[in-house]
Order: structure tokens, then sequence, then C-alpha cells
């Protein structure tokens, strides 16, 4: 008995791997198709559904969201590099974890300084032309 359980767990991790991706992909489709389905029940065109769904899959990228997380990232970076020299130099273990969260927030604080700059900075040239 032992041994039919060992071969069935290959099998178990397949369908696991494979499986329930799929079945959420496919449940998505689903979903997706009901909906444009019930639009169509409700008088809209094929074509204005699709069209409709067009302008919600649009969403507003934000042009500084590579700036935010290499901030972010970098100033993560510096917290744990200065938690493990603290760590090295005889601190607490866990000065690592609040220097990474003390200086990811900080990121965030700098982010938010950069960004409201570069807004201000972009409103202004609009308002000059």
């Amino acid at each position: 008995m032992n041994n039919f359980a060992e071969a069935f767990v290959p099998v178990i991790a397949i369908i696991f791997t494979f499986g329930i991706p799929g079945a959420l992909i496919f449940w998505y489709l689903y979903i997706k198709h009901k909906e444009r389905t019930k639009l169509m029940d409700m008088g809209l065109s094929p074509q204005e559904a699709r069209d409709y769904f067009r302008d919600l899959d649009k969403k507003s990228k934000n042009p500084l969201g590579s700036l935010k997380w290499g901030i972010l990232f970098t100033m993560v970076g510096i917290g744990l590099f200065v938690g493990i020299v603290l760590d090295e130099a005889g601190f607490k273990d866990s000065l690592t974890g609040v220097m990474v969260l003390l200086f990811g927030g900080l990121g965030f604080i700098i982010y938010y300084f950069v960004a409201n700059a570069k807004l201000k900075k972009d409103q202004q040239i609009k308002n000059q032309a």
C-alpha cells in the first residue's frame, strides 16, 4: 500500500502544478465571456461591448513607477547593509530588520518629495504653454 501512495505523489504534483493554474485561467475566461454575453443581452452590440472593455483595460500608468521602485530597493539595500554592519559591530540581530524597514520608509519619503517636485514642475510647464 505504501508503494501506491509513493507512486501517486508525482501525479498529484503534476495535477497541482498544471491543473490549478489551468482551471484559474479557464475560470477567468469563462467569467469574462459571461460578462460580455450579459452586456450583449442588455442591448449592446459586440463592437460596443468590445469598446467598453477596451476602455476599462487601459490603466493610467505612473511614469514615475520605476523611480519609486528604484529608490525603494536602493534604500532597502542600504538598510540591509547598515543592519549587517551594526550586527557585526556587536549590536542586536534584530536591528537588521529595523534598518530595512527604516530605510525603506525613508525611500518612500524621498520618492514623495522627488515625485511631488516633478509633478509641480510639469504643472508649471503646462500652465506656461
